[in-house]
C-alpha cells in the first residue's frame, strides 16, 4: 500500500448470516484493501465497480488475527477481521490460498487499520463459535458477544518486549508507559496511553490500569504523578448509592451504567438506569470467585470487570437491559489539577484576569477570576491577616493534595500585596448558604444529607492520611458544585491567621461551636478535632443551616461542651441512627472518637442499606 496504492487478491470469504453460522456457503471474492476500508467484490477485478459486496471502514476495525487451523469447517489459512457496527461486534473469517498470504494480509490490515486510529481490543477468540456447539471452540464461552479468551498479537508483543517495572516512579492517578516504550497516540489535543500491565492501586486516588485499556493523560506536568482518567469513563470510585442514582436520573438514557465501590469493602457494584416504569435504577453487585474471577451472573464469569462490561455490553444474561454507555454528560467533576511541578506554587499576577466579587469574610474577598483560559476563584487575603512565611512555605504541600472532595489550589501570589490564593471555581457557593436556599426541598430528602455527609467524609478522609489537619471544618468552609459535588475548602488556613481574637477560644471570631473540649480549654489541635468538627457539620446538614446552639453566646457553648458534657439535640429531620454517629464524633476524650475511615465505612452502609427517598422523587 506504499504510496496510497490499494493492495489486491483473490480470497474466500465465509457468509456472513448475522444471525447465525452454517457449515457451508463460502464465496470467492476479490478482497481490495486501501487507507480507508477493506472491501471485497464479486466477478472480477476489472468489473468491481457494480459488484462490491461488503465493505468494512478500517477505524471500526477490532482485532485482526489468525484462526487456528481446522476449527473452521476444517479449512486452513483462515484469519478473521472483528469490527463493530454501532455497540455491536462481527467477525469476518477469511480463507487465503497459502499460510504466506495469511500473514500477509494479517500484517496489512492490520498496520492500516492502526494508521487509521482504529482502536483494537485487547484479547480475541483464536477458535471460532458455531450454532451447532453453541459455544466458542476456544473456549467455554456460551455466547457470540463474550469477550476474547487470549490476547491479540499487539498485545502478546509488548507484553513479551516489556521489562521488569522495578524502581519504575509510581503514578497517582494513573500509570501510563513511559515515552520511550509506548508512544502517546495524540487525538486532536488529547494524550492518550494503552496500558502495557496491570496495576493495582496502593491507595486511595489511585487509579486501577487493565492491560489493554485505553487511558487519557489530563495532566503529566509532574514527575512522578500523572493525572489521567479511564477513557470508557464507567468507574465512578467514590460514589455512593445516592449519587450514582442522581448522575444516572439526570441522563435518563436506557441502559446508561456506571460501576462503583461497593459499600463492603473491595467490592464493587454496578448500577444501571432503564427507562422502564418510568425509569429505575438497577444495583448489581459485582462478586468475585475464588479465582479471583468477576461476574453477576454466575454462569458468566470474567477475568476483569472490564471483560465483564465488554459481555453485558452484548447480552443482558440477567440484567434488567444490556449495558449501553457510562454517563455522557459531566456526571464527575472534571479532575481540577493543580498544573504544576513539584517546586512550583507561584503564580505570576499578570496571569490572573479578576472579575466580580462572590464574597466576603473576615479575612479577604472572594472574586471570580480566569487563570491560564479556566475560570478560578481568586481569595485576596487583607494585609497582615496571615503569616505569610508559614503559608507560603506550606502552600507548597497544599498544592500537592488532590481529591475529588477538596477544593483544588491551584497556587498563590506572593510577589505582590494582597497576598492572593487562586483556586477551583464552585459554581454554587458555600455548602451553609446551598443548604439554607434550599432548606424546604433538602430536609424531606434524608439521602441527599447523608450523601452531603459522606462526600465532606471523603474529603477529610484524604486529609486525615496525609495528617493534614482542617482546623476550621463547617459548612460555611465546604463549596457546592455541578451535580451537587461537595468539597471542602480551606484547608489549613486557620493556622497562619494573625488576630487575637480568631486564636483566642474565647474571642467572637473564634469557632467555639466547632471546637472540641481539647480546643477550648488547651488549644490542642489534632484529625480528632477535626472528627468533632465533622459532627457539627452533620448537625448543620441535617438542619438545614441551622446556627449550631443558636441561643447561647460562645462562653455559654464553653460551660455546656466541656464542663456540663451536653450536646446539641437530634435535628427533627436525622433518623435515630445517623445522630448516633454525630454523638460518636462528639465523645469527650479524642481518643474515643472514630478516625474519618471508620466514619466513612460506617455512613456509607448507612446510605447503602438505608431505605431513604431517592432523589427526584
Amino acid at each position: 500500500m506504499a504510496g496510497g496504492q490499494e493492495k489486491c487478491d483473490f480470497m474466500m470469504k465465509r457468509s456472513q448470516n448475522k444471525a447465525t453460522f452454517t457449515k457451508q456457503n463460502y464465496k470467492s471474492r476479490w478482497f481490495v484493501l486501501n487507507r480507508e476500508d477493506l472491501k471485497y467484490y464479486d466477478g472480477s477485478l476489472e468489473k468491481r465497480g457494480k459488484n462490491v459486496k461488503g465493505t468494512i471502514p478500517l477505524r471500526k476495525i477490532k482485532a485482526v488475527e489468525a484462526v487456528e487451523n481446522n476449527v473452521l469447517d476444517q479449512k486452513s489459512n483462515v484469519f478473521q477481521v472483528v469490527y463493530a457496527e454501532g455497540s455491536d461486534y462481527f467477525t469476518l473469517y477469511v480463507v487465503a490460498q497459502r499460510n504466506d498470504q495469511q500473514q500477509d494480509w494479517i500484517d496489512s490490515i492490520r498496520d492500516a487499520a492502526t494508521r487509521a486510529d482504529a482502536v483494537l481490543m485487547p484479547k480475541f477468540h483464536s477458535g471460532v463459535w458455531t450454532k451447532s456447539l453453541g459455544k466458542y471452540s476456544c473456549c467455554d464461552q456460551i455466547d457470540r458477544n463474550a469477550p476474547g479468551c487470549e490476547l491479540t498479537t499487539p498485545e502478546k508483543d509488548n507484553t513479551q518486549t516489556r521489562q521488569p517495572a522495578g524502581s519504575q516512579p509510581s503514578v497517582r492517578g494513573a500509570l501510563p508507559p513511559t515515552p520511550n516504550e509506548r508512544p502517546t497516540d495524540k487525538r486532536g489535543d488529547k494524550k492518550i496511553f494503552v496500558a502495557v500491565y496491570d496495576f493495582s492501586p496502593s491507595e486511595e486516588g489511585d487509579l486501577e490500569l487493565i492491560q489493554g485499556e485505553e487511558y487519557e493523560v489530563i495532566d503529566d506536568s509532574r514527575e512522578h504523578w500523572w493525572q489521567a482518567k479511564n477513557k470508557k469513563g464507567w468507574y465512578y470510585k467514590n460514589y455512593s448509592r445516592e449519587r450514582s442514582e442522581a448522575v444516572l436520573r439526570e441522563e435518563g438514557r436506557e441502559g446508561c451504567f456506571i460501576v462503583r465501590e461497593s459499600s463492603a469493602p473491595g467490592m464493587y457494584t454496578l448500577s444501571l438506569f432503564t427507562a422502564e416504569n418510568g425509569g429505575q435504577i438497577r444495583h448489581y453487585h459485582i462478586k468475585k470467585t475464588k479465582e479471583g474471577y468477576f461476574y453477576i451472573a454466575e454462569k458468566y464469569v470474567f477475568p476483569s470487570i472490564a471483560d465483564l462490561i465488554h459481555y453485558h455490553k452484548h447480552n443482558s444474561a440477567g440484567l434488567a437491559t444490556r449495558l449501553k454507555s457510562p454517563p455522557a454528560k459531566e456526571g464527575k467533576s472534571k479532575p481540577a489539577t493543580a498544573g504544576f511541578g513539584s517546586s512550583k506554587f507561584e503564580i505570576d499576577p499578570r496571569e490572573i484576569d479578576i472579575g466580580e466579587q462572590l464574597g466576603a469574610g473576615c479575612f479577604g474577598t472572594v472574586h471570580e477570576g480566569k487563570w491560564r483560559g479556566k475560570k478560578v476563584a481568586v481569595k485576596m487575603m487583607k494585609e497582615n491577616s496571615m503569616s505569610d512565611d508559614g503559608f507560603i512555605e506550606e502552600a507548597k504541600t497544599m498544592t500537592q493534595l488532590n481529591h475529588n472532595n477538596l477544593v483544588q489550589l491551584y497556587g498563590i501570589v506572593t510577589k505582590k500585596r494582597p497576598l492572593v490564593i487562586v483556586t477551583e471555581l464552585m459554581q454554587y457557593g458555600s455548602l451553609l448558604s446551598y443548604l439554607r436556599r434550599h432548606k424546604s426541598r433538602l430536609l424531606s430528602k434524608t439521602a441527599t444529607l447523608l450523601d452531603m455527609c459522606i462526600q465532606v467524609n471523603n474529603g477529610m478522609c484524604y486529609l486525615e492520611k496525609r495528617k493534614f489537619i482542617h482546623r476550621d471544618l463547617a459548612a460555611r468552609n465546604c463549596l457546592v458544585g455541578q451535580s451537587t459535588v461537595v468539597k471542602v475548602a480551606d484547608f489549613g488556613l486557620a493556622r497562619y491567621v494573625i488576630d487575637d481574637e480568631y486564636t483566642s477560644s474565647t474571642g467572637t471570631k473564634f469557632p467555639v461551636k466547632w471546637a472540641p473540649p481539647e480546643v477550648l480549654s488547651y488549644t490542642r489541635f489534632s484529625s480528632k478535632s477535626d472528627v468533632w468538627a465533622f459532627g457539627v457539620l452533620m448537625w448543620e446538614i441535617f438542619t438545614g443551616g441551622t446556627m449550631p446552639y443558636d441561643k447561647m453566646k460562645n462562653v455559654d457553648v464553653v460551660d455546656f461542651v466541656c464542663h456540663a458534657r451536653q450536646r446539641l439535640e437530634k435535628p427533627a429531620a436525622c433518623p435515630e441512627k445517623i445522630y448516633k454517629v454525630m454523638l460518636q464524633t462528639w465523645m469527650h476524650e479524642p481518643d474515643q472518637r472514630p478516625s474519618f475511615a471508620n466514619l466513612l465505612q460506617t455512613l456509607g452502609g448507612l446510605l447503602e442499606g438505608g431505605n431513604y427517598p431517592f432523589i427526584g422523587t
